[in-house]
């Protein structure tokens, strides 16, 4: 790909000052895998931060996008890690409390944050670990569907009214994720819902995971939802 090209691609993803979802995988697809030496990456990483100083309207921000290019070469000559980290995962079944003691005992352990994505919540357990999370501070965010939101013995309204930041899915369909991240370094997901009945009849699994590559896939797919849908009126 010629110079001018590169440029007219990175103009256009640079125009409204953000890198969307869609622009990230078009720029994933043009620039990335086994079709992109590291020279090329190289290289394209110099235009764009060339094109980041040329929108730059003083010497002290050029100055800083000169240091941050400099930290990133630094960073891209540090030795790599293995292709396959090391991670700890297990699986944890029901009907039996294994499931739930262990989401139960994620929430208890988060410090920072939590990003939950979850089909419905009617288990007053979990609902009562995440109000007393957000009660010591923990910055909780919550997405589940709209439809189960309404079902009888759904905890949502009251999660709402201790004022933990919420947003459901207003598609016909079901928004039908069963996943949480907590202090972006473990998470949870499988097909187990947090529902009473799943603890106590259904055959339901729950896979907890700190990898980093899956993290930072489902990552993804949260902020993506929590920034298309609206907050609950």
């Amino acid at each position: 790909m010629k110079t001018a090209e590169i440029d007219d691609v990175l103009a256009r993803t640079l125009e409204d000052g953000r890198l969307s979802r869609g622009e990230k995988k078009a720029l994933g697809s043009l620039f990335g895998g086994d079709t992109t030496d590291v020279e090329s990456l190289n290289f394209i990483r110099h235009r764009a931060f060339a094109m980041a100083r040329d929108h730059m309207s003083d010497n002290q921000g050029r100055q800083v996008v000169d240091w941050l290019e400099e930290l990133i070469k630094v960073l891209n000559a540090a030795p790599a890690p293995d292709e396959h980290p090391s991670s700890t995962s297990a699986a944890y079944f029901s009907p039996g409390d294994a499931c739930l003691k262990r989401i139960i005992g994620l929430i208890g352990n988060a410090r920072r944050r939590a990003d939950i994505c979850v089909f419905t919540i009617t288990d007053d357990r979990i609902a009562r670990a995440l109000r007393q999370a957000h009660e010591r501070g923990v910055a909780l965010r919550i997405i589940t569907d709209n439809d189960k939101a309404n079902d009888l013995g759904s905890d949502v309204s009251s999660l709402l009214r201790a004022g933990i930041p919420l947003r459901v899915d207003r598609s016909p369909h079901h928004m039908h994720h069963k996943f949480a991240i907590f202090d972006g370094s473990v998470m949870v997901t499988g097909s187990y819902n947090w529902t009473r009945s799943a603890a106590d009849f259904n055959a339901e699994n729950l896979v907890v995971t700190d990898d980093v590559g899956l993290l930072g896939e489902f990552q993804d797919v949260f902020d993506g939802m929590w920034t298309e849908l609206g907050a609950v009126s």
